[in-house]
């Protein structure tokens, strides 16, 4: 009797496993794999907008280097491009100069997704010159002018400069520098015929670098780490613009202070938008980038950090 209700027990348990087995096959085949990731393990596809690639090789291999079992694959690209990856999930996670648009976010919650937007750091965007160029002093207003090409002429803001025809470049026509310029700057109004773009930072270095009448645009935290070899390199290359908000104010560059205070004009804020909102990889390095150390590696690229606390040193980025 004891060994028939144990044979009983036992089919019963082998029917069990074969029912649980096949509906997790069910699950599998027909609808998709189960995530295996965790907020410190498994894979991730992160798009980071390329102004920030110096910043974040930084942060993933931090990442990385705390945390064996994880892996990021990152691409850096244009701004416009890392949210269509995101929107068509080739990503779960993206850094962007903004947030999303009322649109953005209804198109996501008509998939039933809710992404979270974490703000992580103000950036600034810097000017430069070739280290020929005289004109180290800027308003507003005449960066304004140069790009809708009021002012296409360097003897046009300064009659004693020896330079001619204004050459602009930025790293790409969909960036996220050419998108803030164009629709805070210029408030929507197209860039004149003498704008033009390359496709990558170290090209906007280069052009520079190598052209007299060139001035490109940066983000800052490219030049901004002075431990760091490869920006004190740009800057023997390069001279960096001062900017006055009008004319008679006094000129000054994009350091920590005045981005913190926004004595200097061209601030921005930095977003890590995840579409991820369960406990997995992606939000683990959200978390990991606004926690202590990925905030203290934003403070020591030059940018302001959003929820650390921050000293106020100037730091001359000659």
């Amino acid at each position: 009797m004891l060994n028939k209700y144990f044979n009983i027990k036992k089919i019963l348990f082998g029917s069990a496993v074969v029912i649980i087995t096949t509906l997790f096959s069910c699950g599998a085949e027909g609808g998709k794999p189960e995530p295996t990731d965790t907020p410190t393990s498994g894979e991730v596809n992160v798009v980071v907008d390329e102004s920030f690639q110096k910043l974040f090789d930084t942060q993933i291999f931090t990442f990385e280097a705390i945390y064996k079992n994880a892996k990021i694959h990152v691409n850096y690209l244009p701004e416009n491009e890392a949210l269509t990856r995101m929107i068509n999930d080739s990503c779960k996670v993206v850094v962007m100069c903004r947030d999303l648009t009322e649109t953005e976010r209804k198109s996501f919650e008509a998939k039933n997704l809710f992404p979270i937007s974490t703000k992580i750091a103000e950036d600034a965007i810097v000017l430069l010159v070739n280290p020929e160029n005289k004109d180290t002093a800027l308003t507003v207003d005449q960066v304004k002018s140069i790009l809708i090409g009021k002012d296409s002429l360097w003897k046009q803001l300064n009659d004693k400069s020896e330079l001619e025809g204004i050459n602009v470049v930025f790293d790409n026509a969909g960036s996220a520098n050419a998108r803030y310029m164009r629709d805070t700057l210029l408030e929507g109004k197209e860039f004149s015929k003498n704008v033009f773009a390359v496709k990558s930072n170290n090209e906007v270095i280069e052009y520079v670098s190598t052209h007299k009448n060139a001035i490109g645009f940066l983000s800052v935290n490219w030049i901004s780490d002075m431990d760091d070899s490869s920006s004190t390199n740009i800057l023997k290359k390069v001279k960096v613009v001062g900017i006055s908000k009008e004319e008679g104010s006094n000129p000054v560059k994009a350091y920590q202070a005045y981005i913190k205070t926004k004595e200097y004009p061209f601030t921005r804020n930095v977003y890590m938008i995840s579409r991820q909102t369960r406990a997995g990889l992606g939000m683990g390095f959200v978390s990991f980038v606004a926690g202590d150390k990925g905030q203290l590696m934003i403070l020591k690229a030059g940018l302001i950090p959003a929820i650390a606390p921050v000293r106020l040193v100037e730091v001359n980025i000659e």
